[in-house]
């Protein structure tokens, strides 16, 4: 069954059933969140601007965690040389990643003019790339055991 949202599923038939999945928990837990907050908001003043950017980042996470931990990215990786071979192409892609990241940020925002300004941009990059690497390094693992299970 195509619908709108197809263009965001993978095609193939296992994954796109569970990334439903992983969506429609997502969505249980946004609206829970949502409830929560509205019950809050007789306690506490809560912005609405904050409150719609963790509605937002809830989740974002929740279905990105549930993705990388499912395991179901590297369906090819089962031999430890594909694995090994996978993690070197994942510290590539961090590396190529963390070096565009820069370049655009030294385009769009500038060349940062004093020294927390420096720490600041050099701390977002590392921050963002050690997180893409960790989510790609969890994800290869988790598949890469479940893979090595399947044999």
């Amino acid at each position: 069954m195509k619908s709108w949202i197809s263009f965001l599923l993978p095609d193939d038939e296992y994954k796109e059933k569970k990334m439903l999945y992983f969506f429609s928990e997502g969505a249980i837990i946004l609206f829970l969140s949502l409830l929560i907050m509205i019950i809050c908001t007789y306690f506490f003043t809560i912005n609405v601007g904050t409150a719609l950017l963790l509605a937002i980042a809830i989740f974002l996470f929740y279905v990105t965690g549930r993705y990388v931990i499912s395991g179901m990215e590297y369906t090819d990786i089962a031999t430890e040389h594909s694995y090994k071979k996978e993690i070197k192409n994942i510290y590539s892609r961090t590396c190529s990643f963390a070096f565009i990241y820069l370049l655009l940020y030294l385009i769009f925002v500038g060349i940062p003019g004093d020294r927390s300004d420096w720490t600041g941009m050099l701390g977002l990059l590392i921050s963002v790339g050690f997180i893409s690497f960790i989510t790609n390094y969890i994800s290869l693992r988790r598949s890469y055991h479940k893979n090595k299970e399947l044999l």
